[in-house]
């Protein structure tokens, strides 16, 4: 039996008295597409920030190929935020920099790439999210939908062996949410190990491997997509599923 990729075991975080997250677990394959729902305030993007040590935990665990991350220790962290990518609701991209040059810079200044070596990957990142033409466009200059292609290039460009997607499509108009599926599709088909926090039901049920209803803080079931929206055990699962498909007129 192989050991998972990604192994998350107890991570809890208070907001003073608030309870954000109450001990959450997970272990992910490679290779596996982890879906989240639940509703607001689940737990949802705190969980993924703390998977990635963007929120400290205030306990729990994190091992990536078997080896514990100890974010104390800054090249450790460092070196662990290049295998873990992410990728955010609002692109977090720098403004004054190209399409390209958004890509490149991490190559340049994280991995210590030269320029040119860097180039090189940034245009064929940018060209295999389908943006060839639009490299020398500043983000003023792209949609939506362009803009979170870039980010997803900034990430891949990094070769990271997990990608954590922060529900990427939640600032986009809905016929701009198309383009960033269909590269989410093919990075799934390619392999690509992903965790990602959606209300696209649709798109989860196509794809994932796993779906995790998380509620208050918890995981409160998992299973195939199969399982969770059409044989939930949990009632509160059932609810939600239900609500959010005839929300989003799905499945």
């Amino acid at each position: 039996m192989t050991s998972p990729i990604l192994r998350i075991e107890n991570l809890s975080k208070k907001y003073g008295q608030r309870e954000v997250l109450k001990g959450v677990s997970l272990e992910v394959e490679k290779g596996d597409l982890k879906i989240l729902i639940g509703p607001s305030g689940a737990g949802k993007s705190t969980f993924l920030h703390c998977i990635n040590f963007l929120v400290k935990p205030d306990e729990g665990h994190v091992w990536l190929d078997n080896e514990e991350i100890h974010p104390a220790r800054k090249r450790e962290l460092y070196a662990y935020r290049q295998k873990v990518g992410m990728i955010f609701q609002d692109f977090n991209l720098f403004d004054h920099l190209t399409a390209f040059e958004n890509v490149r810079i991490g190559l340049v200044k994280v991995k210590g790439i030269g320029k040119d070596a860097a180039g090189a990957r940034a245009a064929q990142e940018l060209e295999r999210v389908g943006l060839k033409e639009h490299m020398q466009k500043y983000p003023s200059q792209l949609s939506g939908g362009q803009k979170q292609r870039v980010s997803i290039a900034r990430a891949l460009a990094m070769d990271p062996e997990v990608m954590l997607l922060d529900e990427p499509t939640s600032a986009l108009d809905p016929e701009l949410i198309g383009e960033v599926h269909a590269v989410i599709r093919d990075l799934g088909k390619s392999g690509m190990t992903m965790i990602m926090a959606t209300h696209q039901i649709g798109f989860a049920s196509s794809l994932a491997s796993e779906i995790i209803f998380m509620e208050d803080g918890r995981i409160l079931e998992q299973g195939t997509p199969s399982k969770i929206f059409n044989d939930p055990d949990n009632s509160r699962t059932r609810e939600f599923c239900s609500k959010i498909t005839d929300l989003y007129g799905e499945r």
